[in-house]
């Protein structure tokens, strides 16, 4: 599977290209960024700039979504084995929402290929269940998928509101998340049915153990989508993590509180 991965390797900021495997080019260390379900890897224009002096970035394009529309998403050992192929080296990670299950997901399929992660509004479950009471009910996500089918546009508005309820700038932050979402044009739909079904099945207590890599888990302490309570819960149950909580801040920190999580971020990745 070839996924498109957009490489920046210096300030200026401009390499990208659709590659298999990204070649390596300074000595900086280098940084993977995964998107969330629905949005690509414009999501990170935000912050792209002020970690590029930092590090080689390669941001991703998660199947199904931005430029890698056209290669399927259809489980999440398939997406992180995508992911695994685009990494010529060892390297960070740092994964949000749906891009953190990834990036766990390629932490014990690949350990070799993983430095440090960074998972940033992350579930190691995202649906509710007798020994996991800190999830969603499944019938969200089974209401979102039928919406989807009939009233695209409105489901999508809906659930990027959700990502910034309580936030003092929603407006703003939801008119970012919007103006990413069609920068690389609309997901597939068949894909975004796919990622709800990951969402809806998946599962990686068990593999957390097999995770030894210094991580940090970030949460804002206003999220509608992935509690406080499960980001605690995987801090806890993760070998090698510590946990940040930011006050105020709902499922995307990296747009409403973007130089406190951008400060969690270089910190760890130091």
């Amino acid at each position: 599977m070839s996924i498109f991965v957009d490489v920046i390797d210096d300030v200026r900021d401009n390499a990208s290209a659709s590659i298999e495997k990204a070649g390596s080019h300074q000595n900086k260390p280098s940084l993977m960024l995964l998107h969330g379900w629905g949005l690509n890897g414009a999501v990170w224009d935000n912050v792209r700039h002020f970690l590029a002096p930092h590090y080689k970035l390669l941001i991703v394009d998660l199947p199904g979504h931005g430029y890698s529309r056209d290669e399927p998403l259809t489980t999440l050992d398939a997406a992180a084995d995508a992911i695994a192929n685009a990494m010529p080296h060892p390297m960070h990670i740092l994964g949000w929402s749906l891009g953190g299950q990834i990036a766990l997901t390629v932490a014990y399929r690949h350990a070799a290929l993983v430095d440090k992660l960074v998972l940033v509004s992350t579930t190691p479950r995202f649906v509710v269940a007798d020994n996991w009471p800190y999830g969603k009910k499944a019938a969200v996500l089974d209401d979102f998928a039928k919406r989807l089918k009939t009233h695209y546009a409105a489901t999508i508005r809906g659930f990027l509101a959700l990502q910034t309820m309580h936030q003092p700038n929603a407006r703003s932050t939801v008119a970012e998340l919007q103006t990413a979402m069609s920068a690389r044009g609309e997901p597939s739909a068949l894909s975004l049915q796919a990622g709800l079904n990951i969402l809806r099945t998946s599962d990686v207590r068990e593999q957390l153990a097999t995770v030894p890599h210094a991580s940090l888990v970030i949460q804002g302490d206003h999220d509608a989508l992935t509690s406080e309570a499960a980001a605690h819960w995987l801090a806890g149950h993760l070998p090698n993590a510590n946990y940040a909580l930011m006050p105020h801040a709902a499922h995307a920190p990296f747009l409403s509180h973007r130089e406190l999580f951008l400060g969690h971020v270089i910190k760890h990745l130091r």
